[in-house]
């Protein structure tokens, strides 16, 4: 087993609580836009969510509502295309806007892994645009070796490939590398690539069966703020605090 060398990062739901409050109200904001007077409410969009990808997600509820009868194919390619897009620019002026914050000790745990000479990757289905605009914004002085996200793999999470080009990226094997999720679709995804998982959870995913992660926490903590609780792993190892450190992370994962 190699000594940890690289953390690879989920976005949504792990860098931000961006779910409820952020991709939720941009889908709705975008509807209103385009005439339409439905909205996703929380319940609804919490089903929506077993759905990786936010193109994914708007194609399913309108076949389902059996909008698209009436359109071909590159119709529905380009109406979804369209209307995500419109999505996208009001999800990225809500990052502007400040109103959704970086979730407790993500930025605090990244300094942590740069000091320590650890690889940092973001692997994520977000767009590209609301990733490149946390990475470079909110999480600007971080040093990433990559961001992936969006359309740069051909099949979302559960499915493996966005973690197995992360370690293409970055050179590592997989007993080198954790990966910090928030959803048992990027467990899976995480676990299926050879790679040992610690989840956060939120409002959604605290609901979800995430118990293939390796440790399980509510929140990464701060020493001054939000303290997490350990929900699953081995504390005579990770000796949890409420608050988690990289060196606890490279104790536990060289065991």
């Amino acid at each position: 087993m190699g000594d940890l060398r690289g953390i690879f990062f989920d976005q949504d739901g792990v860098i931000i609580d961006t779910e409820k409050d952020g991709h939720r109200v941009a889908f709705n904001e975008a509807f209103k836009a385009f005439g339409y007077d439905f909205l996703w409410d929380v319940e609804h969009y919490h089903r929506l969510l077993q759905i990786a990808g936010g193109k994914e997600r708007m194609r399913h509820y309108f076949e389902e509502k059996g909008s698209f009868e009436e359109l071909t194919e590159d119709e529905r390619n380009e109406f979804i295309k369209e209307l995500h897009k419109k999505k996208t620019e009001i999800f990225i002026s809500l990052i502007a806007s400040g109103k959704l914050p970086l979730r407790t000790g993500i930025k605090r745990i990244m300094k942590e892994a740069m000091e320590e000479g650890l690889k940092l990757g973001v692997c994520t289905t977000a767009n590209e645009r609301s990733a490149s605009a946390i990475a470079n914004g909110l999480l600007k002085d971080i040093r990433f070796e990559f961001v992936l996200a969006g359309d740069v793999v051909k099949k979302k999470k559960p499915d493996p490939e966005i973690y197995l080009l992360g370690l293409e990226k970055s050179g590592l094997d997989p007993r080198q590398c954790i990966v910090v999720e928030d959803s048992r679709n990027g467990i899976l995804a995480a676990k299926a690539a050879g790679l040992r998982v610690v989840a956060t959870t939120n409002v959604y995913t605290e609901r979800e069966d995430l118990s293939d992660a390796d440790i399980i926490l509510t929140s990464l903590g701060d020493p001054d703020d939000e303290k997490g609780v350990l929900k699953k792993g081995d504390n005579e190892i990770l000796q949890f605090d409420g608050v988690l450190h990289v060196d606890q992370l490279i104790r536990y994962f060289s065991n």
